[in-house]
């Protein structure tokens, strides 16, 4: 068995998230993936097993890679401000500096690859996520709502600012580059829609 050429693993992976992304998985082949790597199609074969199955592996190794960044320095019990904010500083440096990744990976979130992609994903993220809304609804921090809506008010917003800053453009259509003001005072709106209001119309 042919032993492994890490560099050469490496540059198949960053040419295939490219062509997915740029081609679609239907427009996606091994033949292309070899002509952008300067490699022989056979070469590929070594690595795997064939299209579906890179596709698989790639995909999963991303997901895992980007669920690690939007982890660091979280935890589940921290006081529901503190960790709502570690989790919005996580998912923009993620989203921001592996932009053709997050792309790729929402292909996958839409096509048939999506069951064997995300059969672990809640484990390594949705546990420790739902953990945390979950005790902050315990403390009384926050309204127990359904965890879509949870999701939709907490982090829909970041997302559009980065995919605005991804493409470099507004809804105007004039150039647009995410600030961190931006970020943060998008985040304490975000923060004050959640936030359990007290009797004296205070957000505690």
């Amino acid at each position: 068995m042919r032993v492994r050429d890490l560099n050469k693993v490496e540059l198949v992976k960053q040419k295939a998230i490219e062509l997915l992304v740029s081609d679609g998985f239907e427009g996606f082949t091994m033949n292309k993936l070899a002509k952008a790597c300067k490699l022989s199609v056979a070469t590929l074969y070594i690595y795997y097993e064939d299209k579906d199955d890179l596709i698989l592996k790639i995909g999963i190794e991303e997901v895992q890679r980007m669920v690690a960044i939007m982890l660091e320095d979280f935890d589940p019990e921290l006081p529901f401000a503190e960790g709502l904010r570690q989790q919005w500083k996580n998912r923009a440096k993620c989203m921001i500096e592996n932009p053709l990744s997050a792309q790729m990976i929402e292909q996958l979130r839409n096509s048939t690859y999506q069951d064997k992609m995300f059969e672990n994903f809640k484990k390594i993220f949705g546990l420790p996520l739902g953990k945390f809304m979950q005790n902050a609804v315990d403390r009384g921090e926050i309204n127990a709502i359904p965890l879509e809506v949870y999701w939709c008010v907490a982090f829909a917003p970041l997302y559009s600012l980065i995919r605005f800053h991804n493409d470099g453009q507004s809804l105007a259509g004039s150039a647009f580059v995410l600030t961190d003001k931006m970020i943060w005072d998008t985040f304490e709106l975000v923060l004050k829609a959640l936030k359990k209001i007290n009797q004296y119309g205070n957000g505690l």
